[in-house]
């Protein structure tokens, strides 16, 4: 198990010390007043971290604290680690970003794009090209979730029950297939919308590396950089079942309500290995995974990417070289994405003043659906983390808060 230890007084690395504690205060009220169960926050500057602190409580009804220990569901912050995957497979030669994915998937081929009508009787086209690998990073595929409750092919995807995740007993390679049968929402490469795609590079993982998702992510990344305890699942009579975070939703009126339906199955074998949002980890660990891309893909002598490939992941790939708020469907309440591009796996700030955020130009990042976030700025050369268990992401403008509050305090 990797634990985080303060490695440098805030000073010495340009951060201000009595600004660095507004980060612990304003969340602590977060705490304070029932908004957040328990979190954990970690600041690292110049590869040392600065900053570490946790806050209330992992398991409310246990009253279990938030300890160094603590197991979080990571959700989305699956994504980075599946999409890292898939570029050292391209870095090997074993697969290329223009690639169909047909040639992995054969199920991707003679692909339909949505025209117009309902759930039950769409119209649709022909692909004008196939979805191909880079798409799938770049969630420009026309693929969606079910959960946006947005568009008929969402309506589609939850009747099939691919709502969160997958249906009880379906593993990956047959939900791959069946997203397949599914009509796009636009033509590949067209526009931005968020989506199953990292889902479907877990697949394609699989396929071109000859190994089940699980086994690439121990063998390659995970057991490599020893983050020991970024898993698919913890048993339910193993020790790390104690340390996992429960789950929990704001209630209406204030306060907070335990989410049993989206948390029991961390603690089963998982037949749906979900590249887009199946892993829990730790503070330790994803700290880990944070500072080997800030270190340009490596980390205590483990090499993980190039770092031309990780540059080239972490600059803006929409179409024009647009922001999500022109070529992005408009699904998150929190921020309209204003400035902000999307790489290879991570989102980028392409407009620092644009964005409306503290945020460098470059500055990379993802966030999952329990309101956690991380980001990796290399002009500042600062890697922040925020773990917690709050569903949805967009209850509360925490990540936006989170940048200020770390921002505001880089004083060199």
């Amino acid at each position: 198990m990797t634990v985080p230890k303060i490695e440098v007084d805030p000073l010495e690395v340009g951060l201000d010390p009595d600004r660095l504690a507004r980060v612990d205060s304003h969340f602590r009220r977060y705490v304070d007043d029932g908004k957040l169960p328990g979190a954990t926050i970690a600041v690292v500057r110049g590869d040392r971290l600065a900053h570490f602190s946790h806050h209330g409580l992992r398991d409310v009804e246990a009253g279990s604290p938030v300890t160094d220990d603590t197991i979080w569901r990571i959700y989305s912050m699956t994504k980075p680690i599946t999409s890292v995957a898939t570029l050292m497979l391209w870095e090997r030669g074993a697969l290329e970003l223009t690639d169909p994915v047909s040639r992995y998937i054969p199920a991707f081929a003679e692909q339909r794009v949505y025209r117009g009508g309902s759930a039950l009787n769409p119209g649709t086209d022909a692909a004008v090209e196939p979805v191909r690998i880079h798409h799938l990073l770049t969630h420009t595929a026309g693929l969606t979730y079910g959960f946006h409750h947005a568009h008929p092919v969402d309506e589609m995807y939850r009747a099939k029950g691919y709502e969160f995740g997958a249906p009880q007993g379906v593993d990956l390679a047959t939900a791959v297939d069946r997203f397949a049968e599914f009509p796009l929402l636009f033509q590949p490469g067209t526009e931005w919308n968020y989506s199953v795609a990292t889902d479907v590079l877990g697949r394609v993982v699989e396929v071109a590396s000859g190994k089940r998702l699980d086994e690439f992510f121990r063998d390659e990344i995970t057991g490599p950089l020893g983050m020991t305890d970024t898993t698919f699942s913890v048993g339910p009579d193993s020790p790390e079942a104690d340390r996992l975070a429960a789950l929990y939703n704001a209630r209406p009126g204030g306060g907070l309500v335990l989410n049993k339906a989206l948390a029991r199955g961390a603690t089963a074998e998982p037949t749906y290995l979900s590249g887009g949002g199946g892993l829990l980890s730790t503070a330790g660990d994803y700290l880990r995974f944070a500072r080997m891309l800030a270190r340009g893909g490596e980390l205590d002598g483990v090499r993980i990417l190039g770092p031309r490939t990780l540059a080239r992941a972490t600059r803006n790939h929409l179409p024009g070289g647009a922001d999500l708020d022109t070529v992005g469907r408009p699904i998150f309440s929190e921020s309209a994405f204003a400035g902000v591009g999307f790489g290879l796996g991570f989102s980028v700030v392409i407009d620092g003043p644009g964005s409306k955020q503290l945020a460098n130009e470059g500055t990379f990042a993802w966030g999952g659906l329990a309101s956690t976030a991380f980001w990796v700025d290399p002009v500042d050369d600062v890697v922040a983390l925020f773990l917690t268990q709050l569903v949805p992401s967009s209850t509360y403008p925490i990540r936006s808060q989170l940048q200020t509050l770390v921002q505001q305090a880089v004083i060199d």
